[in-house]
């Protein structure tokens, strides 16, 4: 074989010894070819395994490996949607209008867009037949693996709302059980629109923005989200703001600036629209406002992706630049400002500098690797 994974879930590591941060261990050795998988029964690190492998090895062949969902639509306009867990790319990406190619794991190369899976790793916590019809029915259907689903062993009903275990369910099925999937997993097209998503837990993000090649380098490094209970060990019920490089940085090999100027490089090549699009709260911060309405973010997405966009006035956002449109079909515009629905405009401010100021303060991290272009992309802080 190419590469050989070894899942031992019984095999405790002792850091003192082993060199790990815990008695849990994904050791990968490119030498040897080889991947070992210790105290671990979260089916989850098989596949990303092989994911941090492909990172490396398929940048060499002018491929940029990417953590993301893709579909195509009908007249061949090809979709990106990068986002960590939580952040709904699932969801989204299984669209009943166009076609999808995978779920997670894809390449870009000069030949268009390419799965890596044969099927989907989806999170089905609370999952619901109205909001997400095609990922809801495969939950039903033989030949799906659930993990972590609590379900009646007398009668064999599943509870997908029952987080007993963990927040962190999973159903495992053939991309097939999707009803509108590429057979073939790849699309000779290439992506019309990038899709950046975020969940903002502050409350303070617009719910779309477009963004400008170098701004988009500089969300594709910082991958900011805010982390939702169930993926995370320890992690609490309330979110918390984090970054992860390319939206995926624990897989991603090298350095996040290499990958964001492939990206950049097809961006201006095939002129792709970038799209920063929050999932996030409204009205307040977690535990004060609410969940941007599902139906929202599809009419958005679907405007972006239709090119309706394209034909409505922006502003131009106060803090981070970037382009904010002031209407959008079927969407209130009060969504799209997203200081309408707090009560006390003051405060919002206040955390909206203070988110970033979160940014400035993780782009450090990668500013010797960038232009000063990128870097002064990013957010600005408010005049005092």
């Amino acid at each position: 074989p190419d590469f050989t994974v070894i899942g031992i879930p019984g095999l405790k590591l002792n850091p003192s010894v082993d060199g790990t941060r815990s008695s849990t261990g994904i050791v990968l050795n490119f030498a040897d070819r080889t991947a070992v998988i210790a105290n671990s029964l979260y089916g989850g690190e098989i596949k990303k395994s092989i994911f941090t492998v492909l990172n490396f090895l398929l940048t060499f062949e002018d491929v940029l490996p990417m953590h993301c969902s893709a579909n195509v639509g009908k007249k061949g306009d090809a979709a990106l949607f990068f986002g960590l867990s939580g952040t709904g790319k699932t969801t989204l990406s299984a669209d009943p209008k166009r076609l999808l190619i995978g779920d997670d794991e894809h390449g870009w190369s000069s030949n268009g867009v390419f799965n890596f899976e044969g099927g989907c790793y989806a999170k089905v916590i609370r999952l619901s037949a109205e909001n997400e019809p095609e990922i809801y029915e495969t939950t039903r259907r033989f030949g799906t693996i659930l993990e972590n689903v609590i379900f009646d062993p007398v009668s064999r009903h599943i509870d997908l709302d029952d987080d007993m275990i963990t927040e962190n369910t999973r159903a495992s099925y053939p991309i097939d059980f999707i009803p509108n999937v590429v057979q073939d997993g790849y699309t000779t097209s290439h992506p019309k629109n990038i899709i950046f998503l975020t969940c903002d837990a502050s409350g303070v993000m617009p719910p779309i923005a477009r963004l400008n090649p170098k701004q988009a380098q500089y969300h594709f490094i910082s991958g900011y989200t805010s982390k939702i209970a169930g993926t995370e060990i320890g992690l609490g019920i309330e979110p918390q703001i984090t970054f992860s490089a390319c939206f995926g940085a624990p897989f991603m090999v090298r350095r996040p600036a290499e990958y964001a100027n492939m990206l950049k490089e097809r961006m201006l090549k095939h002129k792709a629209n970038v799209w920063l699009v929050n999932t996030g709260w409204v009205g307040g911060k977690f535990g004060v406002g609410k969940r941007i309405s599902i139906r929202h973010t599809r009419n958005l997405l679907n405007a972006a992706l239709d090119g309706k966009l394209n034909k409505v006035k922006f502003r131009k956002d106060k803090l981070f630049g970037f382009e904010v449109p002031l209407s959008c079909p079927e969407v209130p515009e009060d969504v799209l400002e997203p200081s309408n629905s707090w009560g006390n405009k003051k405060e919002y401010w206040q955390r909206y500098d203070a988110l970033a100021a979160r940014f400035i303060e993780n782009f450090k991290l990668f500013a010797k690797d960038c232009t000063d272009e990128v870097i002064n992309a990013g957010p600005k802080r408010l005049k005092k």
